[in-house]
């Protein structure tokens, strides 16, 4: 394949890429935006191998084997529960891939027409090599707390941010001193495991409740380093689609900031960890319960119904009675409706996601600041699985660590349902008022079993 058609095939597969996102922006359109990705990397992917540069056929092939399986493996195997953590082992390893290319374009340096080309390769591999190794293991830390190998508790070293500051200006020294030395393996080495370290740091000093936001960060910061590897390779597609991914991401980890009253800078800095403990001991009065078949009551008397899930719903697979119940109520003349925090779940749109899988309508699916203000006019609102997205802390505590945080203001409603196991507290380790307030009623059990018990009921 000449290097003419390429770049040909290389401009087509951009423009798949590009209709891939603009599909992907919504529910409707998601799945062939999907399908446009895929096309877009197999023409990719063709285009390359075929490539007048390519080298080694037969060890892309058996690499391509190999990895293709064992994505398919666990591509099957994996739950809608363990997506997050699966999103954020994969940035891992395109974080990974940025570290081998920078090393290999290092050692094995293209030939330049002129020194200032030279300088150039030279801050592009350094630069790429830094960027891949912060994502790579901040990566693993943000899979080992979504995995609960870490804990979600943020890391509170003394002076953390001035480590931060350090390991910035430090690698900025090193990397005037490897292009004044025309380059220097120990520069590189030295930055690496300095990289590896903030990589680790930076994400490891955000609280579990953050980390819907720190993935998404993540997916930024691995959009960047492909397209560092795009210029290391000066493959244009990769830069192209690195850019695609990086601005993307950086544009998503914004939105859910503003849905957390966070600061997009703090974000990238990986310093809104949470600072100060809150004692969740606190005598908040006493709660409510109650059964399946009261709620299942209620819910015939009501003339209009929010839903507002959360990972508990993910967890206990609940989504698929979820759908029935809100077939069955909107067959009785019940208006049903879903209420969806920004941050709700583990990962940008976890819940959205879960409920397309179980056909509820797109339709009756709203954001939150959509479903807020027809709250105080709702008879019941269930809230399945969800805490800290709910807690009116966010808005009445100064002191609390979510603090600001937008929330789905439920408690607004009629009658509040609490769908928990028990009266622990959520991801962010804050209890939350609302279990305690006067028209809240908790439902304990497992969702899904609490959820198929209310059904049969109606």
């Amino acid at each position: 394949m000449s290097a003419g058609l390429v770049q040909a095939a290389y401009i087509v597969a951009a423009f798949f890429f590009f209709l891939s996102l603009k599909g992907l922006s919504k529910q409707e359109t998601a799945r062939s935006g999907n399908y446009f990705g895929i096309a877009g990397m197999a023409i990719a992917l063709i285009a390359t191998i075929f490539g007048p540069d390519s080298q080694g056929f037969i060890w892309i092939i058996i690499a391509m084997v190999i990895g293709g399986g064992i994505g398919i493996h666990y591509a099957k195997k994996v739950e809608m529960t363990e997506m997050p953590e699966l999103v954020a082992i994969l940035h891992s390893f395109v974080g990974m891939a940025a570290v081998l290319v920078g090393y290999n374009s290092y050692i094995d340096a293209p030939e330049v027409a002129t020194h200032a080309e030279h300088v150039i390769h030279l801050v592009e591999v350094f630069l790429g090599v830094f960027i891949g190794a912060v994502t790579f293991t901040g990566s693993v830390v943000a899979f080992g707390k979504l995995r609960g190998i870490i804990s979600s508790s943020p890391l509170n070293l003394p002076h953390k941010h001035k480590m931060n500051l350090a390991a910035i200006i430090v690698s900025i020294f090193l990397l005037l001193h490897f292009v004044n030395a025309d380059g220097s393996m120990f520069a590189m080495i030295l930055m690496t495991l300095i990289a590896f370290a903030f990589g680790y740091h930076l994400v490891a000093s955000i609280g579990g409740a953050d980390m819907p936001v720190v993935v998404s960060m993540l997916n930024s910061y691995s959009g960047w380093a492909a397209a560092a590897a795009g210029f290391m390779l000066a493959n244009d597609l990769l830069i192209i689609t690195g850019a695609f991914v990086g601005s993307s991401g950086a544009i998503l980890s914004y939105i859910m900031c503003k849905a957390m009253n966070r600061s997009f800078i703090s974000v990238i800095a990986g310093g809104f960890g949470q600072e100060v403990v809150i004692s969740t001991d606190e005598e908040q009065g006493e709660h409510r319960e109650t059964t399946a078949e009261e709620v299942a009551e209620m819910l015939k008397n009501s003339k209009s119904v929010v839903i507002t899930p959360g990972y508990g719903m993910a967890v206990a697979q609940a989504q698929y009675p979820v759908h029935e119940i809100t077939d069955k109520l909107r067959s009785q003349g019940v208006e049903v409706r879903f209420g969806i925090h920004p941050v709700a779940g583990r990962l940008p749109g976890h819940m959205n996601v879960l409920l397309a899988e179980a056909k509820v309508p797109y339709d009756i699916v709203l954001e939150m600041d959509e479903i807020n203000d027809d709250l105080a006019e709702t008879d019941t609102v269930l809230v399945i699985g969800a805490n800290d997205t709910v807690n009116p802390a966010a808005l009445d505590d100064p002191n609390s660590p979510i603090a600001g945080m937008p929330v789905l203001e439920v408690w607004n409603a009629k009658n509040v349902i609490v769908f928990k196991r028990s009266m622990n507290t959520g991801y962010a380790g804050v209890q939350n008022p609302l279990f305690f307030k006067e028209n809240t009623q908790m439902l304990f059990g497992d969702a899904k079993e609490s959820v198929e018990a209310i059904f049969k009921a109606l």
